[in-house]
């Protein structure tokens, strides 16, 4: 079975991993990338999803996006992550091919009036090219299969406060846009994601079965690996946005749990993704929220050689 998707994304170290893992695997059909700020600004997601394109010999639409947050102020980005050009200060040769004319968030309404019912969104960012397109289309759950979203933290603290996952707390008033839409929502946070690292070895391996993609991830994956290994006995990076496209095309690797879901926007909330377990609660601030899956746990090695198999085709 082929899934066809469009991946929503702000290039990005994992993100490229993740999008080369689509790329490569045979049953999953890539859209198109739409592009969004967060990891570096929009106009640098564009330019270097466009670049990824390129390394992959991929020829399909990228399109620019939302820059900014659906309230507040400009985003100050992770370049401390992901390095000043997003990709680890590797500085790869910049694409020249033109985007997309269109939005991202009209992109997003296109294909899946194209398509309707076979699209899955995979957002791997903050979430305001999904909020827009809602409000352009406000029938576009009814026209997609599902959304899978690397974001939030349901069980487990945050990465950017103690309650809030960094794409989640970006854009937290769009983020509330999309969990409250009735369409069939998987969130993939740090409750799986950073309980799963990966070690230099994991690298070494995609760079010998793919020395154009895996040496790309291996390259820009030093200076992320520096970051996340601060404070370690370890070295160890984590490839959070790759597991909902996993979960795509064998989701009996993770075990999820349903819940209704509220997405914090105060001020010390921004951002916090509150997950009621299903039944744990008669309030009907909680039993009239939308009711979501979270993933929780995944199988480390066979998640592991699934990525390395995918980069090896």
């Amino acid at each position: 079975m082929t899934h066809k998707i469009i991946l929503d994304t702000d290039p990005g170290i994992d993100d490229a991993m993740a999008i080369f893992f689509a790329f490569q695997h045979p049953e999953i059909d890539v859209l198109g990338l739409t592009t969004v700020f967060g990891n570096v600004p929009v106009t640098m997601a564009a330019r270097n999803a466009v670049t990824l394109c390129d390394i992959a010999g991929q020829d399909i639409p990228v399109t620019q996006g939302v820059g900014m947050p659906w309230v507040g102020p400009e985003s100050t980005y992770a370049h401390f992550v992901h390095g000043d050009d997003g990709f680890g200060n590797t500085f790869p040769k910049a694409s020249e091919k033109p985007l997309d004319p269109r939005s991202s968030a009209q992109f997003i309404i296109d294909m899946a009036r194209q398509y309707p019912g076979e699209i899955t969104l995979v957002a791997i960012g903050p979430l305001g090219n999904l909020a827009l397109a809602l409000r352009l289309e406000p029938d576009l759950p009814k026209l997609v299969k599902g959304v899978s979203i690397m974001g939030g933290a349901a069980f487990v603290p945050g990465n950017v406060t103690p309650v809030a996952e960094a794409n989640i707390w970006n854009d937290a008033h769009a983020a509330a846009i999309v969990f409250a839409a009735d369409w069939k929502l998987t969130m993939f946070g740090l409750d799986v994601t950073l309980q799963t690292p990966f070690s230099p070895t994991f690298m070494d391996k995609l760079a010998d079965k793919n020395s154009t993609l895996g040496g790309f991830v291996k390259d820009a994956s030093q200076f992320y690996m520096d970051f996340y290994s601060q404070n370690r006995d370890d070295k160890v990076c984590f490839f959070h946005d790759a597991f909902p496209l996993a979960h795509l095309i064998h989701p009996e690797l993770f075990t999820v749990t349903e819940g209704q879901v509220r997405v914090g926007t105060g001020e010390l909330d921004r951002g916090q993704t509150v997950v009621a377990p299903a039944g744990t609660t008669a309030s009907p601030l909680w039993t009239e929220a939308q009711t979501i899956n979270v993933a929780t746990k995944v199988e480390h090695d066979k998640l592991e050689q699934l990525f390395i198999d995918a980069y090896a085709l």
